[in-house]
């Protein structure tokens, strides 16, 4: 069973206002959204699987804040990039250099939040990859 860390990139098509639970509404914009989880838990990466069938509306529990995002009818998962056997979630997340949305994705860390924007995909796509490389060579040193 494979373990690591993942950023989800998720696309938001239009503006949409997004219930995250108790965390309360958000207006989202649309454009591009970038979620970094762990899946060192039971199932590893299987992780990732759970939030695509979220997605495609085969789920409707919701457990992790990104959840509500996933849920929304509109968002879409275009890509996700791992680091696998590297524990560096909030190292990627921090790294990630857009924009942040406030309080979602980080209440079991002192992050301010593992659920980035940025209004095209290639920008969003390109922070990621570099944040997870970056990551991953400061886990070996």
């Amino acid at each position: 069973m494979a373990e690591g860390t993942y950023t989800l990139l998720v696309e938001l098509p239009t503006p949409e206002t997004v219930e995250f639970g108790a965390r309360g509404e958000r207006d989202l914009s649309a454009g591009w959204y970038a979620y970094t989880g762990s899946a060192f838990g039971p199932g590893g990466f299987a992780r990732v699987e759970r939030h695509r069938e979220l997605a495609r509306g085969e789920r409707g529990a919701r457990h992790w804040h990104v959840d509500y995002l996933l849920g929304h009818p509109e968002t879409e998962i275009s890509a996700v990039v791992k680091s696998t056997d590297a524990d560096v979630e909030c190292a990627v997340s921090r790294a990630i250099d857009t924009e942040a949305v406030a309080g979602i994705g980080a209440s079991d860390c002192d992050c301010d939040s593992h659920l980035r924007y940025a209004p095209d995909r290639e920008r969003l796509e390109s922070a990621v990859r570099d944040a997870h490389a970056s990551a991953r060579s400061g886990a070996r040193e």
